[in-house]
């Protein structure tokens, strides 16, 4: 059996856009073929479970119960990769947590392969979140995004600000998610389907859909552009997946 793989998406902020990286990612998966399982810790009422109902679970994972409901199945289920949507504002508890349990010390010892997607927004606060987080990366892969999903200007500040933050952390990676074209994003926020279907005119349940043909190929080149992102740090490699035909659905 492959080594466990578990991505975690979060941001001690709100409104970064963290679940729309997640939503991102389990299409990335989907279309390597990668099988993948999904847990979404806004509970009770979930985000990304209402975009990818099949795959994903909702815990709280402030609860040793639910803890228990991800970390004591990481060998037991198929699925080899776990990704994992943190609730806005519970990025370090939540990195807390797994300390406390052992999982960063089995990351660190090898036996299963972490990687974290902090989601930074535009305030100097994202930044000391970074500050915040360093002390729990050992032995985890760290990405910090910057999600302009939402138009979000970046660090408006002195570069040197920034860099003080950023280099604390040795070998961090920068991603940048791409804006998308607002009706484009908002479509697909009331179709309620992943990214993929929408730009293959699906529906929930794999029906024909009447979506916009602008909209799709918004929606198409905007996602290539995220993938190419996952494709540069080499995602799929490092969930210890090998590189497959990609179904794109397009």
């Amino acid at each position: 059996m492959a080594k466990p793989a578990v991505v975690v998406v979060g941001a001690d902020k709100g409104g970064v856009g963290k679940t729309t990286v997640s939503r991102t990612l389990l299409d990335y998966f989907s279309a390597n073929n990668v099988p993948t399982r999904a847990f979404d810790t806004e509970s009770p009422r979930g985000t990304l479970k209402r975009f990818h109902p099949d795959i994903t679970e909702i815990v709280d994972m402030t609860t040793t119960a639910d803890q228990m409901k991800i970390f004591d199945t990481l060998n037991a289920v198929s699925p080899s990769v776990t990704v994992i949507d943190v609730r806005a504002g519970l990025l370090s508890p939540a990195l807390a947590s797994l300390r406390d349990i052992g999982f960063l010390d089995a990351a660190k010892a090898g036996q299963i392969t972490f990687a974290v997607f902090h989601i930074l927004g535009p305030s100097i606060a994202s930044l000391e979140e970074i500050a915040e987080t360093a002390g729990f990366m050992t032995g985890a892969k760290y990405f910090l995004v910057k999600n302009f999903i939402n138009d979000t200007q970046f660090f408006q500040w002195d570069q040197s600000t920034y860099n003080s933050y950023f280099h604390r952390i040795k070998d961090a990676t920068e991603l940048t998610i791409p804006k998308l074209n607002e009706m484009a994003y908002e479509q697909v926020e009331v179709s309620s389907v992943p990214f993929l279907k929408f730009v293959a005119n699906k529906g929930i349940s794999d029906e024909a859909a009447n979506y916009s043909f602008v909209l799709r190929g918004y929606v198409r080149h905007w996602l290539a552009n995220v993938w190419s992102e996952f494709d540069r740090i080499r995602l799929t490699d490092i969930v210890g997946s090998k590189p497959a035909s990609r179904n794109s659905e397009k």
